[in-house]
């Protein structure tokens, strides 16, 4: 690292200043004589630099002008020291306050800015304060996962982040040798890039998902390279541009010794080579397979059996390569729990130009997680994922619901053949009894409960298996599973050839989960001010007053605190205190109302326009009579991934007039 002399003249004054104020010169004279007594001989006449280091050092006064120096140590509040300093924002503000292992190897990532993002150009730009639609680039790497700060969407966005990634997290057998280059050309996993638009209220759009191969700076000078990335759109805009990132890559520490650019080259085609081929032997037994199974029945041809699907990109990938067990670490305590969390995420289909069909993409988890929202197969491979992950035997199911809507859930069979769907999308459990179709006319069958009239197939990470019983109606359904008369199985070996982890290089790894970053408490004071303004501006639109009754809305909140309990345990938790507190706030002769609602989105104004829809909370915020006085609660429960449950109660108590 070279400083301008400017710099360098200015610390050499400082640290001149600093020994001055220790008076380390009249402290080292002192110690020069010492050590000319103590340890010269009469006869000799000539004292080493080496001696008096040593000197200094047995006294401490090294140790001491290095405290005072404040040299970096260990401790994770200093500043590192950056091997090759390229520009002003990039190290210092990423290394700052990160505990670098001088044994690990990292990948240093730098985005230097965005051009081309010709949807923007007509952006204007935005004004100091003001808000405005933002880009934010979310990354994932072996288990890391980072976040860029929002830059306001524009032609150019001014992206300037750095990351730094661990290049072995998951080597923990060899923790203490650091990974040379030939070991690194081995590791396969990309760094997986999704870019989300935010617009000014709070919406996420999924802009761009990209797979950037990081291993071309094994054979780059000094292990330093800088590339373009063309982002491409997603769906059905999959073969469109959207914008282009400048982006550095560097190796930290140095690398000793780069790799050839033909030896990554060749390494990189043996592998597109390698994953090619296993993709092309499953394809050719997945044809064979359906062959066999249209044998077995002409109308198997209706049924929604589904053994590819498309991602994002537009990439068709076995569907058994979207599950795997996925652990939330201590993010979530139980099944149901995560099958609350799955719910919260916000239920979005694909967007489609135009009228039609439904477009289809199931999106990669990390797509799914950094935009908060997704179609019902996004929710039901992640529930899918959790309860594998809780040890449980799960499985998507591909159906219809009603009036023959295309539409996945979630089953899990218990060790005692009991069979129990789940709706990702509700969060709702439900246990399947089939009816008897060759049962007596008069004999009483189980009423279904669940919204599923047809089931094609059902799938995990190591199973794939299609519906061949007579009828495909889910209520007469039998799911023994290892009964190959009544579901057809796909070879284990053949999905684990292209399903398994490391499998196959085009496969997209899965992400941990990330904690919620939202503060529970402020959330809901600031959507309750919200509110607040807002019924008091709808009323006086209607020349009504408005005076709020600050504990009548405290008194609300144990009712919310029970709902969500429910919802997260499907137990019911009691609300006799909240009914008899209610009793004793409201005086005789006076009427109360309460209405409660729950959202998974935290835009007040938006939540308020779908409240005044309902005739009856309508008739609470726009209450007209006697001493009239309205509450409002709202209570938010923060859930992995910044997902929000969001319950909000309006009420009003008024004196009734015969």
């Amino acid at each position: 690292m070279s400083l301008p002399p400017e710099k360098a003249s200015e610390l050499k004054q400082l640290i001149h200043q600093q020994l001055s104020k220790m008076d380390v010169h009249g402290r080292i004279r002192e110690i020069l004589a010492e050590t000319i007594r103590e340890e010269l001989a009469p006869d000799q006449q000539h004292l080493s630099t080496e001696d008096l280091i040593k000197a200094l050092r047995r006294r401490g006064i090294i140790d001491d002008v290095m405290k005072e120096l404040n040299f970096v140590t260990d401790s994770v509040d200093q500043e590192l020291p950056s091997p090759k300093q390229t520009v002003a924002f990039d190290k210092q503000s990423t290394l700052k306050k990160t505990n670098i292992d001088p044994t690990r190897r990292y990948l240093y990532l730098q985005v230097l800015g965005g051009k081309a993002f010709l949807e923007h150009l007509q952006e204007p730009e935005p004004l100091p304060g003001q808000v405005c639609s933002t880009f934010t680039l979310c990354l994932h790497y072996r288990n890391q996962r980072f976040r860029s700060k929002p830059v306001p969407c524009a032609c150019e966005p001014d992206f300037h982040d750095g990351f730094l990634l661990e290049v072995h997290r998951e080597s923990l057998g060899d923790g203490t040798r650091m990974a040379d280059s030939t070991t690194m050309l081995s590791i396969s996993d990309p760094i997986h890039m999704v870019l989300i638009k935010t617009d000014i209220f709070g919406e996420t759009t999924l802009v761009a998902s990209y797979f950037l191969e990081w291993r071309s700076v094994l054979g780059s000078e000094n292990g330093v390279t800088s590339l373009t990335v063309e982002l491409m759109g997603v769906g059905t805009e999959s073969k469109v541009s959207v914008g282009i990132l400048n982006m550095k890559l560097e190796m930290y520490p140095p690398l000793n010794q780069t790799l050839s650019q033909e030896v990554v080259n060749t390494q990189l085609a043996l592998e597109r080579q390698k994953t090619a081929e296993k993709e092309r032997l499953f394809l050719v037994y997945a044809k064979q397979w359906w062959r066999e199974y249209l044998q077995i029945r002409p109308s198997h041809n209706s049924r929604l059996v589904k053994i590819f699907a498309q991602d994002e990109n537009g990439i068709n990938r076995p569907v058994c390569s979207y599950v795997k067990p996925l652990r939330a670490g201590r993010l979530l305590d139980t099944p149901r729990q995560a099958a609350r969390f799955v719910n919260v995420l916000g239920y979005e289909r694909a967007p489609v130009i135009g009228g039609g069909g439904k477009q289809e993409q199931w999106c990669t988890l990390l797509a799914f997680l950094c935009r908060n929202k997704g179609d019902c197969e996004d929710h039901a491979n992640l529930l899918c994922s959790l309860l594998l992950g809780y040890g449980l035997e799960a499985f998507v199911c591909v159906g219809t619901k009603a009036k023959g809507a295309p539409h996945a859930w979630v089953m899990t069979c218990g060790t005692d053949g009991t069979i129990t769907f789940w709706e990702s999308l509700t969060g709702h459990r439900y246990i399947h009894k089939p009816t008897n179709p060759d049962g007596p006319p008069l004999a009483e069958q189980p009423k279904p409960l669940y919204p599923y009239r047809t089931i094609g197939c059902v799938f995990n990470h190591q199973m794939f298996l299609g519906n061949c019983q007579p009828s495909d109606a889910v209520e007469t359904c039998i799911f023994d599973l290892n009964d190959e008369s009544k579901w057809k199985p796909m070879s284990e070996e053949a999905i684990k050839s292209v399903c398994a982890p490391g499998a196959t290089t085009s496969l997209p790894p899965f992400p941990p989960l990330c904690a919620s970053t939202i503060d529970a408490s402020v959330t809901s004071n600031e959507i309750e001010m919200q509110l607040r303004l807002l019924v008091s501006e709808h009323r006086k639109d209607l020349g009504l007053t408005t005076v709020w009754e600050d504990q009548l809305s405290y008194l609300l909140s144990p009712a919310l605190a029970s709902y969500e309990f429910e919802r997260t345990t499907s137990i019911s938790a009691g609300n006799e205190e909240f009914q008899d507190a209610i009793r004793r706030a409201v005086p005789d002769g006076h009427t109360f109302k309460g209405f409660p609602i729950h959202f998974v989105y935290r835009n007040a104004r938006r939540a308020f326009a779908t409240c005044l829809r309902s005739p009856f909370c309508e008739e609470i915020i726009c209450c007209r009579g006697d001493q009239v006085r309205l509450a409002v609660r709202v209570r938010v429960f923060t859930y992995p991934e910044s997902a929000c449950a969001v319950w909000i109660m309006f009420a009003c108590k008024y004196r009734s007039v015969l």
